[in-house]
């Protein structure tokens, strides 16, 4: 099963795709131009905002028109009505030399995001949970370049990707004080398969994982950690990946073109741009921030 072109946004490193029903719009960021893209999905246009930092994250907020951004290392609102910027917090005390990367909110409303080197040195980053009061809690820590993170099915369950492992990490998750227990490796992936990045689950419990280098969003069942199949791309960094649309039935697929040479983007010119695809199976919504 192939992708097909949504959006030629040609981006450095185009991340975090978001599906706002209410607005019926997808949103995705691209995090070294500090781009927040808005393409709404009956109208077909789309329309973006500027913004002077490195911009990793996007959720939808408390209310409709609110977004939760993340921007270097600060979490903000954004509210798209009157296109003003609230801040609310520094994930890490400043001065970080980490930035933000990839994140999602449980059931409960409370933000998890993960922090990155901004030289990419192991183990720097962390993953921290920032609940409905803005309290800002490690979760864990010595994590080198925090990505995915989705909640299985029952909710009992966190799986997590901290890239470099090459591993979906599976956590016992108790869902009303948030506190994670370390279970197994869930999925294993080879390297000459891309590296794990961004991830999403669909109706049936399975991952759809962004394999960066992988060319392509592949489905892994975290509970025999086998694949069950794969959407190819023509772009070898395919970076997250997220349900979409009225239905929940399209997948909208996020790719970066960020160092790559001259003659690989003449061999792979689509890279950087959003591609969307319909798996045959329908995913869930995000949960909203609860702030």
């Amino acid at each position: 099963m192939k992708a097909e072109l949504l959006y030629e946004s040609q981006s450095i490193l185009a991340e975090s795709p978001l599906w706002h029903a209410e607005r019926k719009c997808c949103y995705w960021v691209d995090i070294d131009n500090g781009l927040l893209y808005e393409y709404n999905w009956h109208h077909l246009k789309t329309r973006f905002w500027k913004f002077n930092y490195k911009l990793t994250l996007v959720i939808q907020g408390k209310g409709n028109n609110q977004l939760i951004l993340a921007l270097n290392a600060k979490i903000a609102r954004f509210d798209l009505e009157s296109e003003s910027l609230e801040w609310l917090l520094d994930v890490e005390i400043p001065p970080s030399e980490n930035r933000c990367n990839d994140g999602a909110c449980d059931s409960l409303g409370r933000l998890w995001v993960g922090t990155m080197h901004l030289e990419h040195k192991n183990e720097a980053g962390a993953l921290y949970l920032i609940d409905a009061n803005l309290n800002v809690h490690k979760k864990l820590d010595h994590i080198s370049i925090s990505n995915g993170l989705v909640w299985s099915l029952d909710n009992k369950r966190l799986y997590y990707v901290d890239s470099p492992t090459q591993v979906v990490q599976s956590f016992i998750f108790e869902e009303e004080s948030g506190e994670i227990i370390f279970e197994k490796n869930a999925v294993q992936i080879p390297i000459e398969m891309g590296t794990p990045d961004g991830i999403t689950i669909d109706e049936e419990g399975m991952l759809w994982i962004a394999h960066w280098g992988g060319f392509g969003v592949y489905r892994w069942d975290p509970l025999t950690g086998q694949l069950k199949g794969k959407i190819e791309l023509p772009i070898p960094q395919v970076s997250s990946c997220a349900f979409a649309g009225d239905n929940l039935d399209y997948l909208v697929i996020t790719t970066a073109r960020e160092n790559m040479k001259e003659e690989d983007l003449k061999k792979y010119p689509e890279s950087g741009n959003v591609f969307w695809v319909k798996p045959g199976v329908k995913g869930f919504a995000s949960n909203k921030c609860a702030f």
